[in-house]
C-alpha cells in the first residue's frame, strides 16, 4: 500500500474530462488521460475495501463513461466494417447467376493520378 491517498476531486475532474473527450470524439485526448486514470485506479485498488465508500458517489459517472466508451467502440467497429466493404467494392464486383449463386469478379484497377493545369 502506498502512502499516497486518492484525491477524489482529481478523479471526478478526470471523469468529466473523459466524458467531454468522448462526446467530442477526441480519441487522442482520451489517450492522454490513460496514464493518470491508471494511476488513480491503482491507488483505489491498493485498499479497495477502504476506498469503496469514497468511490460510491462516482459510480454513476463511471457507468456513464463506460456506456459512452462502449458506444465509441461500436462506432469505430462500424466504420471499420464500412471501410472494408468499400475496399471490397473497389477490388471485386459481386454478381449473381440465374440460380442465385454469388460470383465475384476481381477487377484490376490501376491507380493513376491525372494532372491538370
Amino acid at each position: 500500500m502506498t502512502n499516497e491517498s486518492i484525491d477524489l476531486s482529481k478523479l471526478e475532474a478526470l471523469l468529466e474530462q473523459e466524458r467531454a473527450f468522448l462526446l467530442e470524439g477526441d480519441l487522442e485526448g482520451l489517450g492522454t488521460l490513460l496514464p493518470v486514470k491508471e494511476h488513480l485506479m491503482d491507488l483505489l485498488l491498493d485498499d479497495a475495501e477502504m476506498n469503496r465508500a469514497k468511490i460510491q458517489p462516482l459510480e454513476e459517472k463511471l457507468q456513464r463513461n463506460q456506456l459512452l466508451l462502449d458506444g465509441a467502440l461500436d462506432g469505430i467497429r462500424a466504420v471499420a466494417t464500412r471501410l472494408a466493404a468499400l475496399r471490397q467494392v473497389r477490388s471485386a464486383l459481386d454478381t449473381y447467376d440465374a440460380q442465385g449463386r454469388k460470383q465475384s469478379v476481381v477487377t484490376q484497377t490501376v491507380q493513376k493520378v491525372e494532372k491538370r493545369a
